[in-house]
């Protein structure tokens, strides 16, 4: 028997670009034949989700909107899936186009949907799908891990990972290590270095003679870059000449300005890693992704935040103090 639903539900929406949100009460939403109601157990808080708030993104929704590119849910009535399913929510214009995840139901596109194959705990199942097929893609994707050079193999491919310690950089420097790479994980301050995962080494950017050794020596095959911004093409120059630089984030900044002179001296590709046109490599990783989850194999650190608080948890995001990935549930 279906349990009766609300009439009503809490949304977390944006009424202007670049403004502060609000948690706003509006009709539950009613699925058109080819979608899913799905009751929202947890969303993730998303650079991307602060992008298109600010309205310089190529997508620009309707304001106003509710927000969330990406989260957790159980189906609650589907065309296709039997209610009860647990899924992640992500793609089909979910927070771009239309309404997205910041709320407690939300009706989507059958193509929003993955199923989840094992249980995750809800804050988990809601953040690991970005990160995780993300981090796939940079290295073997994008950066092709032992195939890029004709001489390097996987097991002798060096990876710096900047931003160590976030969710996409921890998940990086998790699946290299388990590829047999070698794992320079470059943290901010010497506090951090605690959070970074065990087996990589570590190079703490606030110490100028550990940045000038990576410059000098330049040991690096691969860069993976979660940071952007106006440093991007120095730490380009730690890896070797004919090497290549994964792009995944812009932490540090939205806007970069190359030395070309430079750029041709170090010989290093600019590749980036566009999640939006990877969405079926994407999808088919995710029952991989879930067990090395679910056994512990992989660790995802992640902070939550009620949805009456959701404020404080994109403050958070935008303010870089969050550890890892950031989430609300209702």
């Amino acid at each position: 028997m279906q349990p009766t639903l609300p009439t009503t539900m809490r949304a977390v929406r944006f009424h202007d670009w670049g403004t502060t949100l609000s948690v706003d009460t509006l009709p539950l939403p009613e699925p058109s034949g080819q979608e899913s109601l799905v009751r929202i157990d947890a969303a993730a808080v998303a650079h991307l989700d602060v992008t298109v708030a600010s309205g310089r993104f190529d997508i620009r929704p309707t304001l106003p909107y509710v927000a969330g590119v990406e989260g957790a849910g159980t189906v609650l009535s589907s065309p296709t899936m039997s209610p009860g399913t647990r899924v992640v929510v992500r793609g089909a214009g979910v927070g771009l186009t239309r309404s997205g995840t910041w709320a407690e139901y939300a009706a989507v596109p059958e193509d929003a949907l993955t199923v989840l194959p094992e249980d995750l705990a809800p804050e988990v199942a809601a953040s690991f799908f970005v990160p995780g097929t993300t981090a796939l893609a940079a290295l073997d994707d994008v950066g092709r891990l032992g195939r890029w050079f004709e001489d390097v193999s996987a097991h002798d491919e060096v990876v710096v990972v900047t931003g160590a310690t976030g969710a996409v950089g921890a998940m990086v420097t998790q699946l290299a290590l388990a590829r047999g790479c070698v794992v320079l994980a470059v943290v901010s301050r010497p506090e951090r270095a605690a959070l970074v995962p065990v087996g990589a080494e570590i190079v703490v950017a606030s110490r100028p003679e550990e940045v000038a050794g990576l410059a000098a020596a330049r040991p690096g095959t691969l860069l993976v870059d979660t940071l952007g911004g106006p440093g991007l093409g120095d730490r380009a120059g730690w890896i070797r000449p004919g090497g290549r630089a994964a792009l995944v984030g812009y932490t540090a900044g939205e806007d970069v300005s190359l030395h070309l002179p430079n750029w041709f001296s170090r010989d290093v590709a600019y590749l980036p890693v566009n999640m939006i046109q990877r969405t079926q490599l994407a999808r088919a990783a995710v029952p991989d992704l879930v067990s090395l989850l679910a056994a512990g194999t992989l660790m995802l650190p992640v902070e939550v935040y009620a949805l009456g608080d959701a404020q404080d948890a994109v403050d958070a995001l935008r303010g870089r103090r969050a550890s890892g990935r950031v989430v609300i549930q209702s």
